[in-house]
């Protein structure tokens, strides 16, 4: 799995000494950004606090805005590693986790709201409460892409590695740790790329929203984004956009190209690349005498003792309990209140049906349908441009060079904040407003489908390419024989979470405002976005409701089969 050699240079001492300068500069950096972010917190902050379009306080709704995003990715994380590993081994629990990951992405972030905010405020101060539901609603811009993407590499895992790994006797840590996260460790860094540029899509969302009669705001970047498109204040967005560009190309350089160098070790391939990607920032960390001095003298002996534990706790006698052992009392009491809740749930849910009027379900039922079209024509959009630019830049370093930042500065761009641009550019052409929610939600998801090409791209072995070139395959019987197959399993993954993701971005496709003015058009997105902010939660659940079981239904129907399709015949072995 490893490259016999691993990136790295010995610099001379003036350089090394270069090395550690950038790296302590960086460490205090980050200690500066911390202490600012506490002494701001123990400052009281109402949930309603006015925001500010002056310049100067663009450097602390930044730090505020990047704390929530970090908070929310690391939640992501730890949910898609459980989650994912617990779908790809555990057939009975897949068919349970798989369908309630497809409700679960395709739920609007604004229908997570109500419920994330008012369970919090019930038991959390006012401006705790809020600041966890804001980082709730980044969270769920972030997970879902990342948990397919983590259970699409588990389920192709060559059979040739496991048998190794059981040859070895790995047990589950020793899985984990040296066949799983190298295997996946491409894929779910690009997808982690795209969370980011997901989470700073919704950041305008989540950061200033309306509960019925009530505002909250969080200062942010993303609240100082939509406070300046919203008032129409051209200058405060071009600072504002930036400053998010700023942040963006520092996360390409100081995290996202090091971790790509670190990960190019776990291609699966025999020989090595001929441009394996480079980081400046990651050469100087391996270098710096402090990073090797934080290795050798933390990060080894922790992973040396981690491994000695979960070894210990695998020898040390503790049957594991029978795959035929009868459920206990526990099982049947959680089964048994699991029924009663959704017996309870259900004559809920059919009292509150019937307080919808008639015209609504016409509505709500014409909003699916026209929501529909506009999510597969911006698909289809998407899949021209993004299979081939993503091979591009995933097997050409040099293109990858210069396109990799300027893919990440437009996915994360929020594209609400452009909105006014494309009204305008689009209004003299007829249905001008439905081109522009076409293209709001490509803008926001042809991303998730671009990334994950790119990651499959990244990891096509370079020894089936020598294999090609020296066969004389070349042009498109090269792309329907190597490149296609490889990138199907990804391209699958894209399509189902760009799928749930454009759904999602018709909430704010359908329904914008500014400039004091509201501007939308008929769709499921506009009825969700609308019943949010008048408060009407019957018409906000059953418009919910809706969106998720079309989408369900277009995953089980569609995405599904290519997905077993995919585990079944494209994988690399």
């Amino acid at each position: 799995m490893s490259k016999a050699t691993i990136f790295q240079t010995n610099f001379p001492p003036r350089r090394a000494a270069v090395a550690d300068g950038v790296v302590l500069l960086s460490f205090a950096v980050l200690l500066y950004g911390g202490l600012t972010l506490a002494a701001s917190f123990s400052q009281t902050q109402s949930g309603a606090e006015q925001i500010t379009l002056s310049p100067s306080a663009i450097p602390r709704y930044t730090l505020f805005s990047v704390t929530r995003m970090l908070a929310a990715y690391i939640l992501s994380l730890l949910f898609t590693l459980v989650y994912g590993r617990t779908a790809a081994y555990n057939r009975r629990a897949e068919r349970v986790l798989l369908p309630l990951l497809d409700v679960l992405q395709s739920v609007p972030i604004l229908s997570f709201l109500p419920v994330a905010l008012f369970s919090l405020s019930a038991i959390l101060p006012q401006q705790m409460a809020t600041e966890l539901a804001a980082v709730t609603l980044i969270f769920t811009s972030q997970v879902w892409n990342m948990t397919f993407a983590w259970y699409q590499s588990l389920t192709t895992i060559p059979k040739e590695l496991r048998e190794a790994s059981a040859i070895f006797r790995f047990n589950a840590w020793m899985n984990f740790k040296n066949l799983e996260l190298p295997f996946a460790a491409i894929p779910l860094i690009w997808n982690s790329m795209m969370s980011w540029a997901g989470g700073w899509f919704f950041l305008m969302a989540a950061e200033i929203f309306t509960v019925g009669q009530e505002s909250f705001r969080l200062p942010g970047l993303g609240a100082y984004l939509q406070t300046a498109a919203y008032q129409g204040d051209v200058k405060a967005l071009a600072w504002g956009l930036g400053a998010l560009v700023v942040v963006i190309v520092v996360m390409d350089q100081w995290i996202w190209r090091p971790l790509l160098t670190w990960a190019d070790r776990f291609k699966l391939e025999m020989t090595e690349g001929e441009n394996p990607p480079t980081s400046w920032f990651y050469a100087l960390s391996r270098n710096a005498k402090i990073m090797q001095w934080i290795e050798n003298k933390i990060f080894a002996p922790a992973l040396e003792r981690l491994d000695m534990l979960f070894i210990r706790r695998d020898s040390s006698g503790n049957a594991a309990p029978q795959a035929d052992e009868r459920p206990g009392a526990g099982f049947y009491l959680t089964v048994f209140l699991g029924i009663a809740a959704l017996a309870y749930g259900t004559y809920r849910l059919g009292a509150t049906l019937f307080l919808i009027p008639l015209g609504d379900w016409a509505d709500i039922l014409y909003g699916v349908l026209a929501t529909a079209l506009r999510v597969f024509v911006a698909l289809a959009i998407a899949m021209l441009w993004t299979i081939p630019v993503g091979y591009l830049i995933g097997s050409n370093q040099k293109a990858a060079n210069w396109l990799q930042p300027i893919v990440q500065v437009a996915a994360s761009l929020p594209a609400t904040a452009l909105f006014p641009v494309l009204v305008a550019a689009l209004a003299k052409f007829y249905g001008g407003l439905n081109l522009s929610a076409i293209l709001l939600m490509l803008m926001g998801t042809q991303w998730y489908l671009l990334f994950n090409v790119i990651a499959g791209a990244a990891a096509i072995p370079q020894d089936l390419k020598y294999t090609t070139a020296l066969l004389g395959i070349k042009g498109w019987q090269r792309w329907r024989t190597l490149i296609l197959p490889s990138l199907f399993p990804f391209i699958v993954t894209g399509l189902i979470t760009a799928g749930g993701g454009a759904w999602n971005a018709s909430i704010v496709a359908e329904y914008i405002q500014f400039g004091g003015k509201t501007l939308s058009v008929e769709g499921i997105g506009a009825v969700i976005a609308s019943a949010t902010a008048a408060g009407d939660y019957p018409l906000l659940l059953v418009s919910t409701l809706a969106m998720i079981l079309a989408v369900v239904l277009i995953n089980r129907l569609l995405w599904r089969r290519l997905y077993r399709s995919a585990e079944e015949r494209f994988k690399m072995e």
